[in-house]
């Protein structure tokens, strides 16, 4: 079974030792830097540069069709031998968004609600990104049901950073 770890852009270090994951997609503002685990080869990691907002704000990049395009074609690009490491800043937003967009790309046979109760079950401060997550379902033609099913679990609960977890692919 694939498996996708999210986490903070402080745990990336640790996270990626600790779960063997060869595969990283980083969703960070632009310019953030970010080491590049040893473990990861460069051709395995994603950078996506956005900021994690849902209306434009000058000064930021506005999350659009090209970054779920490239995000979703590293996915299906993932082999799933080993692990999958997503993270942004905070590993709430973007990453938790990011790792239900992957989830409901790579089993187009699953139900999003219940794809979405397993991701709250897992974290309970995720709250993904809406505006990657629409992009994202209307990309896969889903018709409104990831928007429905992320709006279903709510926002998370509060906290500086989220506790990293496990997504578990079918």
């Amino acid at each position: 079974m694939s498996r996708l770890h999210v986490c903070s852009l402080a745990k990336v270090p640790d996270m990626a030792r600790e779960t063997g994951a060869r595969s990283l997609i980083t969703l960070l503002d632009s310019g953030t830097p970010v080491a590049r685990p040893a473990t990861i080869e460069a051709g395995r990691h994603l950078y996506v540069s956005m900021s994690d907002i849902v209306l434009e704000i000058e000064g930021h990049i506005l999350p659009c069709e090209d970054h779920v395009t490239t995000l979703l074609d590293f996915i299906r690009q993932w082999d799933r031998a080993e692990p999958m490491l997503i993270h942004c800043y905070a590993g709430v937003s973007r990453s938790t968004a990011a790792a239900f967009i992957a989830a409901c790309a790579l089993s187009p046979e699953r139900d999003e609600f219940e794809i979405a109760t397993i991701l709250r079950h897992k974290s309970p401060t995720a709250t993904p990104n809406a505006r990657l997550v629409a992009l994202a379902d209307a990309f896969l033609l889903r018709d409104g049901r990831m928007t429905a099913a992320i709006e279903k679990i709510g926002r998370g609960a509060d906290c500086y950073e989220g506790v990293p977890f496990a997504l578990e692919l079918h």
